[in-house]
């Protein structure tokens, strides 16, 4: 008797080809995974290993660490998780507090930025030894890649990053979230030419490159005659009286939460930011002030023609010491010059 043979149908031969296809499809897909997987480890060591840095990749190294803080910040606030407890007063005597999500911003933001380049200084308002082994996923935003020329070599010891993990932390607490801001700073030689200011519980990020490009732009008018003065609604000091002998009585002085957001008023917003955002012509602050709060801000101005100094017009220097003690003056679109003239002497330093 003949042995029998085994006899597939067309529709078991069907089968067949295609359990076929699907092994030599999983076999590749592993293959193309493995191989995407050591690109990325083998592109983020020569990213740690190079004595320079590219500026649009840390512009979107920066974008990608405000926005991954923000979202700390914003699970804790709706989690009602905020643990907070006390920094310390300021000098005028109001209270630091420090939250939860301050400390998990800064965890994230700080070593995604010291995990990719480990060359750059990194100034942080917190300070926690958690470590976080957090990576560049290697993505740069479309509207970063249209608007902004790669190639652009920065010797990495050159460069100080400011981070604020949680600007605003005051309002935080009080549930006053359309203040709050994450921001990143990139100093060159003590000159801020990268600032993202990215806002948590709208979602939206601004950021520049000064030379380059931004995603934000100044309002089409402004006025100084009198001007609408944004200030600080918790470390105001003696702030109206200023603005009132400088600019006159009738001058409308808005008091508002974060340095972030106050720069932020200073621009024309997209639409759906408008209602929720001050629109001021100044921003002033006449005491102490950490440059994690404001570094963000001026290189934003600075990309868009604006300026961000002292009272007395100094330039302010951020590759030093966190502190500025010379107080501030910020605009964009208006003659920065003829505001500076109108302010009374003031010395933060006695105040």
């Amino acid at each position: 008797m003949a042995p029998m043979g085994i006899r597939l149908s067309p529709l078991g031969v069907a089968v067949f080809c295609l359990l076929g296809v699907g092994v030599i499809y999983h076999l590749y897909s592993e293959v193309i995974s493995s191989r995407l997987a050591a690109f990325r480890t083998d592109s983020a060591l020569i990213l740690r290993q190079k004595k320079t840095v590219d500026l649009r990749d840390l512009l979107a190294v920066s974008v990608e660490a405000a926005v991954l803080g923000g979202k700390e910040v914003k699970t804790v606030r709706n989690e009602n998780n905020l643990k907070e407890k006390s920094k310390g007063k300021t000098r005028e005597g109001a209270s630091e507090p420090l939250t939860l999500g301050d400390l998990q911003s800064h965890r994230k933001m700080f070593n995604l930025i010291k995990n990719t380049y480990p060359g750059v200084t990194v100034n942080s308002e917190e300070h926690d030894s958690v470590l976080d082994k957090v990576a560049w996923s290697g993505d740069i935003p479309e509207d970063i890649l249209d608007k902004i020329e790669g190639g652009k070599e920065t010797p990495a010891e050159s460069i100080t990053v400011w981070i604020d993990p949680l600007d605003a932390t005051q309002e935080y607490t009080e549930n006053l979230v359309k203040y709050v801001t994450t921001m990143v700073c990139v100093a060159v030689e003590g000159k801020p030419v990268i600032g993202v200011i990215h806002q948590p519980f709208t979602g939206f990020t601004a950021w520049a490159l000064v030379g380059q490009g931004s995603n934000v732009r100044p309002r089409s008018s402004y006025s100084i005659n009198p001007p609408k003065v944004i200030v600080s609604r918790s470390h105001s000091g003696k702030v109206k009286s200023y603005i009132q002998d400088a600019f006159g009585n009738s001058t409308t002085i808005i008091e508002a939460g974060g340095a972030g957001y106050k720069v932020l008023s200073l621009l024309e917003m997209p639409v759906a930011e408008t209602a929720s955002t001050d629109q001021a012509d100044v921003y002033i602050h006449i005491t102490f002030i950490k440059k994690w709060d404001i570094c963000a801000g001026a290189a934003l101005l600075r990309a868009l023609g604006g300026h961000m100094t002292t009272l007395k017009g100094e330039d302010i220097d951020y590759s030093r010491t966190p502190l500025n003690k010379g107080g501030l003056v910020a605009s964009v679109g208006v003659d920065h010059k003829a505001v500076l003239e109108r302010l009374p002497n003031w010395d933060p330093d006695k105040h």
